[in-house]
């Protein structure tokens, strides 16, 4: 699970928050209880992350390789497949 370090942000060239944000959505959408709000959370969370101005996903696997948790790129497809 993603402990929130921050690590996948700063490795990525645009600043991309979408490692961090597919974590976090994965976590949910693995759960029973997190059916419920499933798609209105990844809504929010997509949200929030274009407010605070964060990139897009530059799609070279940084983020992925400095993160201490070694979270596989394939959480962010979750994030996209929930978003569409």
């Amino acid at each position: 699970a993603c402990i929130g370090c921050g690590a996948c942000v700063a490795a990525c060239k645009n600043s991309s928050a979408m490692l961090f944000v597919g974590a976090k959505v994965t976590q949910y959408a693995l759960l029973p209880q997190g059916q419920a709000e499933r798609y209105e959370r990844v809504s929010n969370m997509v949200a929030q992350m274009d407010k605070e101005g964060f990139g897009n996903c530059t799609n070279t696997g940084a983020c992925s390789a400095e993160c201490p948790k070694e979270i596989p790129l394939s959480v962010i497809a979750t994030l996209n497949r929930d978003y569409m």
